[in-house]
């Protein structure tokens, strides 16, 4: 099993959202979190929205990281957003956004939270796999393909 396998449930992978910006990206994943793990919504968003302004976290080809630390939080949680249409996100390529992996973890997770980082970014960072993941059409194909890929990545 990878680390991301571990930390994805199907639960957390969402296709075709009509997400029209930032603001509301973040919301749909505080209200994911709060129906599935009792998070506040507004803690979830302010902790993204801290982030995000020491600088975006689009990383440019269409995708984009958006992380934060949540106190109390006793484990990381993933989830992925394939949006029906992209969004603007402030990347370096100025490219619009259309997927988008959300990570919270623990307040004082440092390690943990770099080598989740670097999973995701290892896989967004090849262009074919990058393509393949943003012309999935459901999220069952969109999880089996993370964990399809990022396995193939790791080994």
């Amino acid at each position: 099993m990878t680390l991301l396998s571990n930390l994805l449930p199907l639960s957390h992978v969402q296709v075709g959202i009509e997400i029209t910006s930032k603001k509301r990206a973040f919301e749909e994943v505080g209200l994911l979190f709060e129906d599935l793990y009792a998070l506040s919504r507004a803690t979830v968003g302010d902790s993204l929205f801290a982030r995000e302004r020491l600088g975006s976290t689009g990383l440019g080809h269409g995708v984009a990281i958006p992380h934060g630390r949540i106190k109390g939080l006793k484990h990381p949680l993933l989830a992925v957003f394939l949006l029906d249409q992209p969004i603007g996100f402030d990347a370096p390529d100025e490219q619009a956004v259309k997927l988008m992996f959300f990570l919270l973890v623990p307040e004082a997770s440092n390690q943990q939270h770099l080598e989740i980082l670097a999973s995701i970014a290892a896989l967004l960072g090849q262009s074919s796999i990058r393509d393949a993941l943003l012309g999935c059409k459901s999220a069952q194909a969109l999880h089996e393909m993370i964990l399809e890929k990022s396995a193939a990545v790791s080994s």
